[in-house]
């Protein structure tokens, strides 16, 4: 890591506290500017449409973006955070798909390491809803990586199409905490815990945790990776036994997700695009995509964001400060 980028971290964080004691003094001293303060950071005229491609307006494809991990942040984001996805904006658009009856096709663009169980599965409903209550094709086209939930969301697209590069696969579900509680021993700091039950602190990160905890953990993990694997097999038309046999967290290239039936063609989002004019004849077809229009948070957000760029560091700064302290389900892959 450059010496500009630790630089660029030292600033950001500094911000951040910043941030954390300027709301925390407002909160106390200015209630009521604090409440004006956030409603008019919430204020936004809305979004609007571009085109992409000139086309008949009766017949139209939309075009959506889902980029970055898949998380809702409600109301721990911040405007210090980088641009990156956003929840409820996706979840708009797809209502917006949903009751545009001018729009005759989707095509999701997918460049996601996957992300929360409950986003994933806030997608994937949606899209079936579309897919079911429409009757429009929906197809894929994934980035550098479409794994984990990444993939959840791509399933039940009627064809994906992948880069030769593109990462995908890790089809399972993770759960993580951190076990400090023998550093916390060795220089001898004690945790005094007061609960109603002997699993109320399950996943502390100040004790060992117990086989019947691991177990009752694994049970819930287990859930969610059936249901995994049932989205894979309606979607791809797959039995069990063929995507349990490459659901064990595996990750793969395009090539290997093609001869394992998770995708179909090489290609990238124009040729997803094409294919979807030609398969069904929507050859005159507009082609567009939402866009989020000017508010004060992403006025904000685009400015503190430009100090620290757009670079992984500053996406771990804005995941440190998102992240739940409880530990979450997950499908998604590099979590650590």
């Amino acid at each position: 890591m450059t010496m500009k980028r630790w630089i660029a971290i030292i600033v950001a964080a500094a911000l951040i506290f910043v941030s954390v004691g300027v709301n925390s003094l407002s909160y106390i001293f200015t209630r009521d500017f604090n409440g004006v303060f956030e409603e008019l950071m919430a204020k936004s005229s809305g979004y609007s449409e571009i085109v992409l491609e000139e086309g008949v307006a009766g017949d139209r494809i939309a075009v959506l973006t889902l980029d970055g991990v898949i998380q809702d942040l409600g109301s721990s984001s911040s405007i210090f955070q980088p641009a990156g996805y956003n929840h409820q904006f996706f979840m708009s658009q797809l209502h917006e798909v949903l009751e545009d009856q001018s729009v005759k096709g989707l095509v999701l663009r997918v460049n996601s390491p996957g992300g929360g169980v409950v986003e994933s599965a806030d997608i994937y409903d949606a899209i079936r809803e579309i897919q079911l209550t429409r009757e429009i094709p929906m197809y894929v086209s994934m980035g550098g990586m479409a794994a984990s939930g990444g993939y959840y969301v791509s399933a039940p697209a009627d064809k994906i199409f992948v880069n030769r590069e593109t990462i995908t696969g890790s089809i399972g579900v993770i759960m993580e905490s951190v076990n400090y509680a023998k550093l916390a021993e060795k220089y001898g700091i004690d945790f005094n815990t007061i609960k109603t039950g002997p699993y109320k602190d399950i996943m502390s990160g100040s004790r060992e945790m117990k086989e019947e905890e691991r177990v009752m953990l694994q049970e819930m993990i287990n859930d969610s990776y059936e249901r995994f694997v049932d989205i894979i097999e309606e979607g791809r038309g797959m039995t069990e036994a063929q995507v349990k046999a490459v659901a064990d967290g595996r990750i793969m290239n395009g090539r290997q997700a093609i001869e394992a039936g998770l995708a179909d063609e090489i290609g990238k989002a124009g040729d997803a695009i094409a294919a979807m004019k030609e398969d069904y004849d929507l050859q005159d077809a507009t082609v567009f995509e939402y866009a989020v229009e000017d508010s004060w948070a992403s006025m904000f957000g685009v400015k503190a964001g430009s100090l620290v760029g757009s670079n992984i560091e500053s996406e771990l700064i804005g995941k440190l400060l998102s992240d739940y302290n409880a530990p979450r389900m997950m499908y998604l892959y590099g979590e650590r």
